[in-house]
C-alpha cells in the first residue's frame, strides 16, 4: 500500500488496520512529525519515503528506502510505486495532484483528501474511489444499489455546538480544537467548528453518488452518521461507534473488514439520538449549501479562503469569527466568475491561486483595523 498523510490521525489508524490485514506497505510520505514517521519506517520498512521539507532529511533515519522531497516527490514515488492501492490522507488542496495522479497510474484510491471531491469533484466523478468518511461510507454500506430520493449525512456541531453564541466571533484556536467527540487534526477539529467540514462533505457527496439532493443533520453523540431516503418512501440509517478504523477497513479490504470487529458496538439500549436543524446563526457558512450544490465548482473559493482563514486564525491573527466573514465575502466577490471554464487541473490550480491571494489581502486589511 501507498500511504500519504502517514503521521496524521487517519494514517495512523489505516496502519493499524493494514497490520491487521497484513498489508504490506510499499511507501510513506509524511510532513513535519518525523519522530512518528521514523518509528513507522522502523516498524513497516518501506521502499520509498517522502518528507515535505529536504531539510529534514538528516533527521530521518538510516534504512533501505529511496527518499523524495515535496509536492513534485510526491507524484514521483506515486510512479515509481508498484502497489495496486493508495491512501491519501493528505490534508488541503496538497492532495489534490496526488489524488489524480494515483488513478493516471491505475491506483485504486482510498480518499481520505477532502478538497480532492471539492475542488475538482468534476473531473474525478467517474474515477474508482473509495471514499474514507464516516457518513460518505454510512451512504456507500446503505446504498445497496436502490433508486435514492435524498440523501442526508449528519454533523457533531464541533466545539462550539453548546457555546454561548456571543462568544463565537471572538473564540480562540484552543477553544476551536475542544471537539466533542473526535479526536482529529487541527484542520478538520476548526473546520468542524465552523461547519465548513459538513459543507466539504456535502460537496463530496454532490459527486460521489451523482445526486443534488443532500442535507444535513446536527446528531450530537455522532453515532448515526448518515441516512438514505429512497424512492419508496423508506428512509434507512447507519449508526455506529465514532471510529475511523471502520471506513478505513472497509476501503482497505472490504471482504475481509466484514467479518472482522474493527470497533466496539454500541450499547443501544443507551442511545440518545436526536436530529437537529444546522442553525445558521451558530453557523453562518450553512447559507452556503445550496449555491455549492447549485454550482459545486464553488466549493475551490470554499476551500481556498478557508485554508488562508485557518492559517492566520491557528497563527492567533485573527479570530475564529473572522474565517467564515472571510467566506462568505470571497464567496460573494467570485460569485461572477465563469465556473465552467475550470476544465482542467492547471485552470483549477491558477483559480486557487487567485482566490488565495484576494483572501490574504482582504484578512490583511481586517487586521490593520
Amino acid at each position: 500500500m501507498i500511504l500519504l498523510g502517514s503521521t496524521g490521525s487517519i494514517g495512523t489508524n489505516a496502519l493499524e488496520v493494514a497490520s491487521h490485514f497484513d498489508i504490506p506497505i510499499e511507501s510513506l510520505c509524511a510532513g513535519k512529525n518525523i519522530t512518528l514517521l521514523n518509528q513507522q519506517i522502523a516498524h513497516y520498512a518501506p521502499k520509498n519515503v517522502c518528507i515535505a521539507d529536504k531539510n529534514d532529511a538528516h533527521k530521518l533515519i538510516n534504512g533501505n528506502y529511496k527518499l523524495f522531497f515535496g509536492s513534485e516527490g510526491i507524484l514521483e514515488m506515486i510512479e515509481s510505486s508498484h502497489s495496486h492501492l493508495l491512501l491519501n490522507a493528505l490534508v488541503g488542496f496538497a492532495g489534490l495532484k496526488p489524488s489524480f495522479k494515483a488513478l493516471q497510474c491505475n491506483k485504486k484510491l482510498a480518499l481520505a483528501n477532502k478538497e480532492s471531491l471539492v475542488n475538482a469533484g468534476w473531473l474525478l466523478q467517474n474515477a474508482d474511489i473509495t471514499p474514507i468518511d464516516s457518513e460518505h461510507f454510512g451512504l456507500w454500506y446503505l446504498q445497496n444499489n436502490r433508486p435514492i430520493t435524498k440523501l442526508y449525512i449528519t454533523a457533531s456541531g464541533g466545539a462550539f455546538r453548546d457555546y454561548p453564541l456571543d462568544k463565537i466571533a471572538l473564540a480562540t484556536p484552543q477553544e476551536a480544537l475542544k471537539h466533542p467527540n473526535w479526536q482529529m487534526g487541527y484542520k478538520i477539529t476548526i473546520d468542524s467548528a465552523s461547519m465548513a467540514n459538513k459543507l466539504f462533505e456535502i460537496l463530496e457527496a454532490r459527486w460521489l453518488f451523482d445526486i443534488e439532493s443532500i442535507d444535513a443533520f446536527i446528531e450530537p453523540s455522532s453515532s448515526m452518521h448518515a441516512l438514505i431516503e429512497f424512492a419508496d418512501g423508506s428512509i434507512t440509517t447507519h449508526i455506529s461507534t465514532p471510529d475511523m478504523k471502520l471506513p478505513i477497513a472497509y476501503a482497505l479490504d472490504k471482504d475481509k473488514a466484514a467479518q472482522m470487529p474493527f470497533i466496539q458496538p454500541l450499547d443501544i439500549q443507551s442511545l440518545c439520538l436526536a436530529l437537529k436543524n444546522i442553525d445558521t446563526l451558530r453557523y453562518p457558512l450553512w447559507n452556503l449549501k445550496d449555491t455549492l450544490l447549485h454550482t459545486p465548482q464553488k466549493g475551490i473559493v470554499l476551500n481556498a479562503s478557508n485554508e488562508i482563514a485557518i492559517e492566520a486564525f491557528l497563527a492567533q491573527k485573527i479570530p475564529f469569527g473572522h474565517i467564515s466573514a472571510l467566506i462568505l465575502a470571497m464567496m460573494e466577490y467570485f460569485d461572477s466568475f465563469k465556473f465552467a471554464s475550470l476544465c482542467d487541473l492547471e485552470s483549477i490550480q491558477a483559480f486557487d491561486n487567485q482566490v488565495r491571494a484576494v483572501s490574504s489581502q482582504w484578512l490583511e486589511r481586517k487586521i490593520k483595523e
